[in-house]
């Protein structure tokens, strides 16, 4: 542990972090010397560290900047995911007022960087049970809702940062109205499905591969709503695609795992696709404005070059409903092609 290294280069939250390691190692461990270094990237302004011991035990340190983060919805959320039965990290020591959490550490290991077509089946299977336990674990006043002016708010990202910033351009008065009338078509499609805790994120950049698996990160955003919305994020990724066919048999094993363990899925599949594609629809166009943001406002530019996979999964579903057909109308006109 070098503190002088961290001062030099003007990183004072890290220094500040090593300090506050150095005490709480030793009152966990016995072991006061480590070794740190950067475990894992952020689109938000959390960092997180490996520190690793001599005798090569290692924990996984969090530095969320206080006025830019909070740390008690982790806290508060990964408490909930134990209880439940969800391989979550357990938070060995915080100082809130810092922004610092020690956790226990999940490995190094991504689905995001393991999966591939012979292992995806199982690998999805571990992260379906996961996923079902966590939602029979619902209990209302735990999470805050998932409501409209939420909904809308993710939405209204994609006209004013996509189009807007990216695209570089200013939706007409027809154009706006009939963005709206999508974003009011799924709105209502969400707010109509029966409420579950929702991780918000639960795709395979955050599932890591771990004894029990999955191990469950970046979960600081749950919420209690729609029953498809972790399906969706977990089947339709911001950062791999897979074939229709298969998203539609993985999708299936969810919704009969579900119903056996009396989760209230739509007793019709076909019902339960629909709003299953619905609410990918709506968080799609969401995803397209943060990745959109991140690059502009944030400086990170690597999300970007995912964008096309979104307008992708945006333009397949909308053909596949009349209802939505003034978005593809409205994509063809943006020019916004994968």
């Amino acid at each position: 542990m070098v503190l002088e290294f961290s001062m030099i280069h003007g990183d004072h939250r890290r220094a500040a972090l090593e300090r506050w390691l150095s005490v709480e190692l030793r009152a966990q461990s016995g072991g006061g010397h480590f070794c740190l270094t950067p475990a894992s990237e952020d689109a938000s302004f959390r960092r997180y560290f490996r520190a690793t011991l001599a005798d090569g035990r290692s924990y996984v340190a969090m530095d969320a900047p206080p006025g830019k983060e909070d740390c008690r919805p982790f806290v508060h959320v990964a408490g909930l995911l134990q209880q439940a039965g969800v391989h979550a990290p357990q938070v060995h020591a915080q100082d809130l007022a810092q922004g610092f959490l020690l956790l226990s550490d999940l490995g190094t290991r991504t689905y995001l960087d393991s999966i591939d077509e012979k292992n995806a089946s199982d690998l999805f299977t571990d992260a379906t049970e996961a996923l079902v336990r966590w939602q029979l674990a619902t209990r209302e006043g735990e999470l805050p809702p998932y409501d409209e002016p939420l909904l809308r708010r993710e939405m209204q990202l994609f006209p004013d940062w996509y189009v807007a910033r990216h695209l570089g351009v200013e939706l007409t008065s027809r154009q706006s109205e009939s963005l709206e009338g999508i974003f009011s078509i799924l709105a209502a499609s969400a707010l109509a499905q029966p409420k579950v805790y929702v991780h918000r994120d639960y795709m395979p950049r955050n599932l890591m591969l771990s004894e029990p698996n999955p191990g469950v990160l970046d979960f600081q955003d749950a919420v209690l709503g729609p029953i498809t919305y972790d399906a969706v994020s977990l089947l339709r990724d911001a950062f791999v695609s897979w074939d229709e066919q298969l998203v539609l048999d993985w999708s299936v094993r969810y919704w009969e795992k579900a119903r056996q363990a009396g989760l209230p899925v739509d007793g019709d599949f076909g019902e339960f696709w629909r709003a299953f594609e619905w609410m990918g629809l709506q968080r799609h166009l969401k995803v397209l404005g943060i990745f959109a943001r991140i690059h502009y406002r944030d400086g990170k530019p690597k999300y970007l070059q995912d964008t096309p996979r979104f307008v992708r999964y945006a333009r397949d579903v909308s053909k596949r409903y009349s209802a939505l057909s003034p978005l593809i109308r409205l994509l063809d006109e943006l020019k916004c092609e994968p």
